[in-house]
């Protein structure tokens, strides 16, 4: 028999989601972020189920390469842009759009040989200073790219920082900022990630990019995602493999460091850091166990996961464990651990069992 760890995709819900995009921006072009293979949903599958969406944003060309491979069309956008001199013939080759954000990437397009039309995204730093070209700059970057043979549509785009919290005031002034920098170039123009999407609707623009609202997660600080009408699209679960009577006193794991208050079960489950389950996970995280609340007890191992069974007299070898899904949000799950629900979800590794429905 075969580890009983799976991740299950609900296709249906992963659709809902892009639906909820669409009501949000219904004039606004639409390109799903699958980087990171989906946000670890597994990219080509989850490309499959988006019909509607006009482009797909990936980190890399090997990314870009597997969707062109499984035969999609649409217009594919590498978001970090080129690499090298080398990644220009892979562009040209596999008809993708790059993202411009430094001189480097400029003069690589300069000194390369185009053979086709390419179109390019110009990303301006309004503010979030990780990537992109100085606004005072844009007007020169633009004028350099249209003296570039082959050199096809340029549109423009920049990131946010902080529009996960709407108390802040930097989202506005990003979008002023961007906005002032563009008057004298007419062009296409993005700006939203999920939580603009939802949270910031001037500035949705010309085309929307949402990641982690596609597969359920909240992207607003103090907002679930049930809220927003989002649908957790992955559950992660395994099942019990040991079910132990310990007493008061009892350590539990590596490190001695959660003991048993009272005489209670604990139960061992099948995943661990080793599966991409996060080992800074402390005792007390939320886990079901038969769909009831239960909690992590000591540390997660590389395999294995404890769990205070105190509530679950019941519980026996077999038994279902749900580390995060449709009844136990992985934004929960993930403030319990410290981080954040895109780390959980890009974190599920090879060891899992995928099963998409």
């Amino acid at each position: 028999m075969t580890r009983p760890l799976r991740a299950h995709i609900n296709l249906q819900a992963l659709q809902h989601n892009f639906s909820r995009v669409q009501q949000a921006a219904p004039r606004s072009r639409v390109m799903a972020i699958i980087k990171a293979n989906a946000y670890g949903h597994g990219m080509v599958r989850v490309a499959q189920s988006l019909p509607d969406a006009d482009a797909f944003g990936v980190a890399c060309i090997d990314e870009a390469i597997s969707l062109r491979e499984a035969g999609f069309d649409r217009r594919i956008v590498l978001l970090e842009g080129l690499f090298g001199a080398e990644d220009i013939a892979l562009v040209n080759g596999f008809q993708l759009d790059v993202v411009i954000h430094h001189e480097s990437q400029l003069a690589l397009l300069e000194q390369g040989s185009l053979l086709r039309p390419l179109d390019v995204w110009v990303k301006l730093d309004t503010g979030m200073h990780r990537l992109g070209f100085a606004t005072e700059n844009i007007e020169a970057v633009t004028a350099r790219l249209q003296k570039i043979p082959r050199i096809g549509a340029i549109r423009y785009m920049s990131h946010f920082p902080c529009a996960d919290d709407l108390d802040s005031n930097s989202t506005a002034r990003q979008r002023q900022t961007f906005l002032d920098a563009l008057t004298a170039i007419p062009a296409e123009q993005t700006l939203a990630n999920s939580a603009a999407i939802v949270g910031w609707p001037d500035t949705h623009l010309d085309w929307v990019r949402p990641g982690i609202m596609l597969y359920g997660g909240t992207p607003l600080i103090g907002r679930s995602a049930a809220s927003l009408d989002l649908q957790a699209v992955m559950t992660l679960s395994t099942r019990l493999i040991a079910v132990n009577e310990r007493r008061a006193g009892d350590a539990i794991g590596y490190g001695e460091d959660w003991v048993c208050p009272t005489d209670r079960l604990v139960g061992v489950a099948a995943i661990g850091y080793g599966d991409g389950y996060p080992r800074h996970a402390p005792g007390g995280t939320p886990v079901l166990v038969n769909g009831k609340p239960a909690k992590l007890a000591g540390r997660v191992s590389m395999d294995m996961i404890c769990i205070d069974l105190v509530d679950q007299p019941q519980a026996r070898v077999g038994d279902e464990v749900v580390l995060w899904g449709e009844a136990l949000p992985v934004d929960e799950v993930a403030a319990a651990a410290g981080t954040i629900s895109y780390e959980l979800l890009c974190g599920v590794g090879s060891r899992v069992q995928f099963e998409y429905s």
